[in-house]
C-alpha cells in the first residue's frame, strides 16, 4: 500500500509537507503543491479519511443538500456556502436531494455517519412533525420554511414581508389587477403560501378585494412562468402587474408577456422573489426582493460552529430570518405615463 511517506519521497518534500497538501493548507507553493499532487496521482495515493477522521475528530467538510444544483437559486445559495466556508477554512460537500423526502432524509444519514463537520440542508419535505430524524449529536441548520420550531436549528427568508412589500410597490405604481403567479393558499405551510399570504394581506390593506383568477399556482421554474401568461392570456384574463413567486418565474413571465405582445413595464410591471444573479441582466432588468443570501449563509456557519463547540440539547433551536429589501429595476418603472 502506498504511504504518505512514500509520496514525500517520490516528490522530494517532507511528509508535513505532504500532508499540509492533502489538508488544503494555504501556504504552500504552487509548485510545491503541483508536486505533491503529481507524486499522488502516478502512485495512486488515497487517503485513509476514516482514520484520519478517527484520529483528528474532524473532517473539515462541512455538508450542504440542495433540491438541485442546476436550480439558480440553489447555485448561487452553493456559491456563497463554498465561499463562506473557505473563509472560515471548511470545505464543502454539495449533494442533491431531488426535493424528496427520500433524499433529504438519506443527507441527514450521511451527516449521522461523521462524512461531514455539519450539514447544511435546504428542506423542501422534511418539517417540524421530522424533528427526530434530525441528529441531536451532529451540527445540522435548516434552510427553509418546513422547520420553524424550537427542535432544529434553522434559517429562514421574510416570505411573508418580502412579497407583501413587492405587492404593495406595484400598486403603489399605479397596478389594480395583480396576479400572484406561482401562489397558493392550500397544502402545507412553506414558501409559497407564506409569499402568497403577504400578497394577499397586501391587496386587502389597500382594499382591493382579491380575485380568483389573478392567483395562479405553477412550479417555481422560468417554463412554468411562461406557461402561467399563456393560461392566463388564453383565458382573456385582464392583469396589469405580476407578483412573480421566484425570480426564475418572473423570468418565465418576461418570455410569456413578449410572446403575447404585452410590454413590460408599460403594459404589465413584474416583480420577482430571490435576486438571483440574472435578476440584473433580464430586458428589463427585475424589479426583485434580496432575501439577505449573504447574512443567512453566515448566520448557518455561526449556528453550525456553535453547535460543534456545544453539541444541542433539550435547549431551545437557534433562529435567523434574513435581512429583505425591495431592489427596484426597469421591470416596475413605466417609460411612459399612464
Amino acid at each position: 500500500m502506498v504511504t504518505m511517506s512514500d509520496v514525500a519521497k517520490a516528490a522530494g518534500v517532507s511528509a508535513m509537507t505532504v500532508s499540509n497538501v492533502i489538508n488544503g493548507h494555504p501556504y504552500v507553493s504552487d509548485a510545491t503543491r503541483l508536486k505533491v499532487t503529481e507524486a499522488i496521482d502516478r502512485l495512486g495515493y488515497r487517503v485513509n479519511v476514516a482514520a484520519r477522521n478517527l484520529r483528528s475528530g474532524s473532517t473539515g467538510v462541512i455538508g450542504l443538500a440542495v433540491p438541485g444544483i442546476g436550480q439558480p437559486y440553489c447555485a448561487e445559495l452553493a456559491a456563497l456556502v463554498i465561499a463562506e466556508a473557505g473563509r472560515r477554512g471548511y470545505r464543502v460537500a454539495v449533494e442533491e436531494t431531488g426535493a424528496s423526502r427520500e433524499g433529504e432524509v438519506s443527507a441527514l444519514a450521511r451527516s449521522r455517519l461523521r462524512m461531514y463537520d455539519g450539514l447544511i440542508i435546504s428542506t423542501v419535505w422534511l418539517g417540524d412533525a421530522d424533528a427526530a430524524v434530525f441528529p441531536a449529536d451532529v451540527p445540522v441548520v435548516a434552510l427553509g420554511e418546513r422547520v420553524r420550531g424550537g427542535a432544529v436549528d434553522h434559517v429562514s427568508m421574510a416570505n411573508y414581508e418580502g412579497a407583501r412589500d413587492a405587492t404593495r410597490h406595484l400598486l403603489a405604481r399605479g397596478c389594480r389587477r395583480v396576479a400572484a403567479i406561482g401562489g397558493r393558499t392550500g397544502g402545507e405551510e412553506g414558501a409559497a403560501t407564506l409569499r402568497t399570504a403577504g400578497y394577499l394581506a397586501a391587496l386587502r390593506e389597500a382594499g382591493a378585494e382579491p380575485a380568483e383568477e389573478l392567483l395562479v399556482p405553477c412550479d417555481f421554474t422560468t417554463a412554468a412562468g411562461a406557461a402561467a401568461v399563456r393560461a392566463l392570456t388564453a383565458a382573456g384574463v385582464a392583469f396589469d402587474g405580476a407578483m412573480c413567486l421566484t425570480d426564475s418565474i418572473a423570468l418565465g413571465v418576461l418570455r410569456g408577456l413578449a410572446d403575447a405582445g404585452l410590454d413590460v413595464p408599460d403594459d404589465v410591471l413584474v416583480t420577482g422573489f430571490d435576486d438571483i444573479g440574472q435578476a440584473a441582466y433580464s430586458v428589463p432588468s427585475l424589479t426583485t426582493v434580496a432575501p439577505g443570501h449573504t447574512e443567512m449563509v453566515a448566520a448557518a456557519f455561526d449556528m453550525l460552529l456553535a453547535r460543534m463547540r456545544a453539541p444541542r440539547g433539550d435547549g431551545e433551536a437557534m433562529a435567523f430570518t434574513g435581512p429583505h429589501r425591495l431592489v427596484v429595476r426597469e421591470s416596475t418603472t413605466r417609460r411612459r405615463p399612464r
